[in-house]
């Protein structure tokens, strides 16, 4: 009938990714996807095994069947959030037609978006779990520092373009700069799960970018 409104359709909720592995009747990686956004939130040591069968939906022996026990489950979780985290990276620092320094910029907005969609309870689990293993299992501790490690040297690599290309000044030491980042940044993560608000990663990008990144010289004559 003329004037009344359309019928409203009814929108389907979004599926967690480990309910889209689970769909796909890949139940090693519900479980790892299902870990991966538990310990991301919650951390290792709160989050039981159980928790993680229920939410799949799986028997215990099923998890007992891909793992040997809590402690290579979260290697598998961390190895899984390693590598997307790698695509994410891969699809920012890699793409061609933006700015090096611009992309370093993009990174930081992905990242607080994520942050938001999840109303700031999730931070990263790298950060999460060095905060919460390093002092108490090696194994854990040396996993997660390879994991920043690696992180620095992609950082360092846009940061050692952008100084090629004349975005920042012939003297800058790529790998300082990317070290210092990291560390800034994951603090600046850590802080904005307490604050429940984006101000600590607004704060530390703006100095970083504005006070500790230094442009080239102007050229004589300028």
């Amino acid at each position: 009938m003329l004037g009344d409104a359309p019928a409203e359709r009814a929108v389907p909720p979004v599926r967690s990714r480990s309910e889209r592995a689970m769909g796909r009747g890949d139940t090693r990686r519900a479980l790892v996807w299902c870990g991966t956004e538990l310990l991301t939130e919650r951390g290792f040591q709160v989050t039981g095994i159980d928790e993680v069968l229920k939410r799949v939906g799986v028997p215990k022996g099923s998890f007992y069947h891909f793992f040997a026990n809590k402690h290579e489950f979260g290697e598998a979780v961390i190895q899984n959030y390693v590598e997307y985290y790698a695509r994410k990276m891969t699809r920012i620092f890699d793409n061609p037609e933006i700015p090096h320094l611009a992309r370093l910029r993009l990174f930081v907005e992905d990242a607080k978006r994520g942050m938001l969609k999840y109303g700031y309870r999730r931070g990263c689990l790298i950060g999460n779990l060095g905060q919460e293993l390093a002092s108490l299992d090696d194994a854990f501790r040396l996993q997660l520092e390879a994991v920043l490690l690696s992180w620095e040297r992609r950082v360092a690599d846009c940061l050692e373009a952008a100084i090629q290309s004349g975005e920042l000044a012939a003297d800058s030491d790529a790998a300082a700069l990317s070290r210092f980042f990291w560390i800034g940044w994951e603090g600046a993560v850590l802080r904005a799960k307490l604050t429940r608000n984006a101000e600590p990663l607004d704060q530390f990008a703006d100095l970083f970018f504005e006070k500790v990144l230094t442009p080239p010289a102007p050229a004589p004559g300028t």
